[in-house]
């Protein structure tokens, strides 16, 4: 079988597009290349340098077909990358050679070790002045244990050593069918007879994209047989039935082609109007109802990689003018029938006014998100500072989210209720096991968080971090992570001067300056890689603002408790600077409960009350301030507090 299936993966700005572009070139899949990189088609791509949507292409050389799918190289995007391991047989491993080995690179390559891929480990950039293969093929050497001599070293720039690439494709990698043979449990449930079952055509759904005009686009590695237009598909997990009108492959356009074979990679035309209805992961089959099959037999035939989307980053995202809701609203459901990742739900803030609460896969997912609604649907818009999902656990049963047992589908729909249950327990054990999962909330917003008295336990999403920086900058990364309550797991070392270091740190801490400040105290030179790992107890409250003794719960927020007092003063010393003075002295409060841990003072606006007494007897002078004291007194008792809505949005907006 003259097929190979590979990815790229390297980390960002480490030539990884570029190189995909000779590759299109050499082979002449492509004529000229128009732009800087052929398969980052969106604009944002484009400008940023960086690929976001992964991007088959189909390649033809020596008689071998090549199916190429080139893969993210941010940290944010290990959602693309896996699936792009899933569909592949082997991986490109690429390096700058003017670098090192990243933090985020160590992490894919132990995925693709995972998934049994073979890897061609190649040095890029090997015409730059800076460059020193030699020391980074040592590197390679040592820590992953590849052999100098399989090393490649190119130049996607000058083209040097391309066409090596393609062959060591041809000549070290396994076809499709001997790899699917040697790893059958990357293919088959466990305990499935393959022998029975050889008749069936099944594909992997590894990615899918809205067209305006042909609907949703499945694309898909064909594990077994083979698939055709106009023939009845099932889809196991979305238990969805399509007719497809149409298959083909990436050159790297839609190309329509008759038939997709055993091995390759190609897309499914579905008809569907939106990529929710076609689940990524999600195994597809001919059906076989008609030939004797049934819905029990082609759940046994699953293809053993399904995974929900789980976003990890969550956001108020407010229209700037009010009256620009249902726009937003039309907004994302447009984006969200392109971006499965994307999760959004109603929320009324007093401060902001209508909006939406929506879930990232992480900030610059975030980021992307924000900048397609304002150019591809002209929306400006708020988002407020990120925060994570937290589990409360709740010593008041008589709460609505309770009452109404809406905490317990919001459990039961999502992975979390494993976070309680224990990581291994199924659905069907769940839904046995509800009484269980009665007193937990799920918190997606500050805002919504009980009380503090009525909280009996808070657990917080922990991350598994990797760290890799010069030895030099030790002592200011090791500084850095004890004060965003980071543990040291273990540590290696790389060389002699290198090191790499795992921690455990709270995602809550992370997700808004850590990476930023990571650099620059390392001058730039540290990397580092990061995913969920479990949720973990922690000691943390909830922290509420008082202005003028009425609690302002759109100022809340959750904290830990070492850094209470610290944030509290913090937060009202701000808030001093931005509310008006009125015409009497407004108190700014934090607390905790019912403990007040810091306060500020709004002096009030005086008026000059003695401005027209030039003469006269003193106690004409101390009426007319007893007078003003005790208007001032009464004002006080009936009188508001009028705080603008642009306080609100400096206090918990978060602007680029």
């Amino acid at each position: 079988m003259n097929i190979r299936n590979f990815c790229i993966i390297a980390h960002i700005d480490h030539g990884k597009s570029t190189l995909a572009d000779r590759m299109l070139e050499i082979t002449w899949a492509v004529r000229k290349i128009d732009h800087a990189q052929m398969l980052d088609r969106m604009d944002i791509e484009q400008e940023r340098g960086i690929t976001i949507k992964l991007t088959p292409a189909r390649m033809q050389r020596k008689g071998y077909e090549f199916n190429l799918i080139d893969t993210p190289g941010h940290v944010d995007f290990q959602y693309e990358v896996s699936r792009s391991l899933a569909a592949v047989e082997w991986a490109i491993l690429l390096i700058d050679a003017s670098q090192w080995i990243q933090a985020q690179t160590l992490s894919v390559l132990y995925q693709a070790i995972d998934q049994h891929l073979t890897i061609i480990p190649v040095l890029n950039k090997i015409d730059l002045p800076a460059a020193n293969p030699d020391r980074v093929a040592h590197e390679i050497e040592n820590v992953i244990g590849i052999d100098k001599s399989e090393i490649i070293q190119v130049s996607g720039k000058t083209w040097a050593n391309v066409d090596a690439v393609l062959d060591a494709i041809i000549e070290r990698i396994q076809d499709p069918f001997t790899f699917k043979k040697s790893h059958p449990k990357k293919f088959w449930p466990v305990g499935q007879d393959q022998a029975q079952i050889t008749w069936i055509s099944r594909a992997l759904i590894f990615d899918s994209v809205y067209d305006p005009y042909k609907g949703v686009l499945a694309y898909i590695k064909v594990v077994d047989g083979e698939l055709k237009a106009w023939e009845n598909l099932h889809l196991i997990y979305t238990e969805n039935n399509i007719l497809p009108t149409e298959v083909g492959y990436f050159t790297p356009d839609h190309k329509p082609d008759k038939i997709l074979k055993e091995g390759q990679i190609g897309y499914i035309v579905t008809g569907e109007k939106s990529v929710r209805d076609v689940s990524i992961w999600d195994t597809m089959i001919k059906d076989i109802r008609g030939k004797g099959g049934n819905e029990t037999m082609m759940k046994n035939l699953v293809i053993p990689w399904f995974k929900r989307v789980k976003p990890f980053v969550y956001a108020g995202v407010y229209p700037i003018d009010t009256t620009d809701y249902d726009k937003l609203k039309d907004s994302l459901e447009k984006l969200s029938i392109n971006d499965s990742a994307i999760e959004y739900e109603l929320e009324d803030s007093k401060a902001l006014g209508f909006g939406f609460r929506c879930g990232f896969l992480w900030m610059l997912h975030m980021d992307i998100v924000k900048e397609r609604l304002s150019r591809e649907y002209n929306m400006e818009t708020i988002f407020t500072i990120p925060t994570v999902i937290y589990l409360i656990k709740t010593k008041n049963l008589s709460l609505d989210q309770i009452k109404s047992w809406s905490n317990i589908t919001s459990l039961l729909k999502t992975w979390l209720y494993k976070q309680i249950l224990g990581l291994h327990t199924t659905d069907e054990q769940a839904e046995k096991r509800k009484e269980e999962l009665i007193p937990w909330l799920v918190v997606k917003s500050w805002s919504d968080m009980i009380d503090q008295w009525l909280i009996d336990e808070i657990r917080e999403p922990v991350a598994a971090v990797e760290v890799v920086w010069p030895q030099e900058y030790a002592g200011n990364i090791m500084a850095l992570c004890q004060e965003y309550r980071g543990r040291l797991i273990n540590m290696d070392y790389i060389d002699e001067t290198r090191v790499v270091r795992h921690y455990e740190l709270p995602m809550g801490e992370i997700i808004i300056d850590f990476y930023d400040r990571l650099k620059s105290a390392t001058k730039g030179y540290a990397t580092m890689n990061y995913e969920f790992k479990k949720y973990h107890p922690a000691d943390l409250i909830k922290l509420d603002v008082y202005i003028n003794n009425e609690k302002v719960e759109a100022l809340s927020r959750v904290i830990h408790k070492d850094k209470a007092y610290y944030l509290g003063k913090e937060v009202v010393e701000k808030l001093k600077t931005l509310i008006p003075k009125h015409m009497f002295a407004i108190p700014l409060q934090a607390g905790i409960g019912n403990k007040m841990i810091a306060r500020e003072n709004i002096s009030a606006m005086k008026k000059d009350v003695l401005a027209k007494c030039y003469g006269g007897d003193v106690s004409r002078k101390r009426k007319l301030l007893a007078k003003q004291k005790e208007g001032k007194k009464k004002m006080k008792a009936i009188g508001s507090v009028n705080v603008p809505s642009d306080v609100f949005i400096k206090m918990v907006a978060r602007w680029d």
